[in-house]
């Protein structure tokens, strides 16, 4: 019977929750790397047992770690990212004597179809990729040349935070980076181009035809349709149905349309889920009810979930990379909260239950399928 597996990036460490096909009882293995900062974990969609966790730290650098057996045993691999000097920075050696400072390791991609093949977003933002599971590294600087001197960082830092491959065609990928927008390659990362014809940022930018700048705060697509792309943006939900060249807002009915994590059901192309809160001030759910609002028809139309979500007195977050669904039939749905609190939906959001209680703030939440 398949199963699946919650990989789940916290302030304190990594944790990993297994279950089977029916999602009613897990088993929760961890911290991994307790104490550290662990900003992102993934699995590989290839090799099951093929997983990545970046691994931060102000203090102690940054390095990411692989392993080959479920998150039973990890390995320190990125030898080229090492820190020295000051505390809180990291240096990428590219065999040059001047070697390029940022801060941490925000996001990892695995490929879809080679397990070694794994690309990093950093802060300040960048991209890197490794051909070798992680072990070496380059940077795809053509996406730095995209007006890169007027990126500005957003309240959580210029992160990249997003990595979106094109399953039809691994060349093709769109990124997002706070607080600078959307970006696409075509030809593998030697070139880019801002996507963000449509997006309004009326108070951080006034002229409205300004293609970086834009405080994207996440991107999701159905691996069945790469063009159509749904965004979470600083403020707005948007919609694009051509790759990113040009987007319509969605947010409709939505009670704000300020937040940060999008996904996209496993099954149901046009079915999208977001957490609003409150405002780009107060970090919290509106009126401090925790609702995951569902819209079936692609946006503007928005149902709140809230059966087994507290309605009164809660005032969490939930971070950018913190949702995530599953394959399985029906479709999965789980988030992480600044609470610490994994919630999860065996039936597509209709009901809700907690995995774990009181975890340490969680920053990212990641799904497996198992076989």
């Amino acid at each position: 019977m398949s199963g699946v597996r919650v990989l789940v990036g916290t302030h304190k460490g990594a944790f990993i929750l297994t279950s089977d096909a029916k999602r009613s009882q897990w088993e929760v293995s961890g911290p991994h790397f307790p104490g550290w900062d662990i900003y992102h974990i993934k699995g590989s969609p290839v090799n099951p047992d093929r997983l990545y966790a970046s691994q931060s730290s102000d203090w102690f650098g940054q390095v990411i770690h692989r392993s080959d057996d479920g998150g039973k045993s990890w390995s320190p691999v990125s030898n080229k990212f090492i820190y020295e000097g000051n505390p809180g920075t990291h240096q990428w050696y590219d065999g040059t004597q001047h070697p390029w400072e940022f801060k941490r390791v925000w996001y990892l991609e695995p490929s879809p179809t080679d397990p070694d093949t794994l690309y990093a977003g950093v802060e300040d933002a960048a991209l890197f990729r490794s051909s070798d599971g992680g072990e070496s590294w380059q940077e795809l600087a053509g996406l730095r040349e995209v007006k890169g001197h007027l990126w500005q960082p957003g309240a959580g830092g210029m992160c990249l935070h997003t990595i979106l491959i094109d399953p039809r065609n691994s060349g093709r990928m769109a990124v997002a980076i706070s607080a600078a927008g959307a970006f696409r390659t075509d030809d593998g990362g030697e070139t880019w181009r801002a996507i963000t014809k449509g997006l309004r940022s009326d108070y951080e930018l006034p002229d409205p035809d300004a293609d970086v700048g834009h405080c994207v705060h996440n991107i999701a697509m159905h691996p069945s349709r790469p063009d159509v792309l749904f965004m979470q943006k600083h403020w707005d939900v948007m919609r694009s149905d051509n790759g990113g060249d040009t987007w319509q807002e969605v947010s409709g009915n939505l009670p704000s349309d300020f937040g940060f994590p999008i996904a996209v059901h496993a099954h149901e192309p046009e079915t999208i889920y977001v957490v609003p809160i409150k405002s780009d001030s107060e970090h919290f759910p509106p009126e401090g009810k925790l609702r995951v609002y569902r819209s079936r028809t692609g946006g503007n139309e928005w149902e709140a979930l809230t059966k087994g979500l507290p309605q009164e007195n809660c005032y969490v977050n939930i971070l950018r990379s913190a949702m995530a669904v599953d394959s399985l039939d029906p479709c999965g749905v789980y988030f992480g909260t600044t609470g610490g609190q994994v919630y999860a939906s065996a039936d597509a959001g209709d009901h809700w239950t907690t995995i774990v209680h009181e975890l340490p703030a969680v920053l990212s939440v990641e799904v497996q399928t198992l076989p």
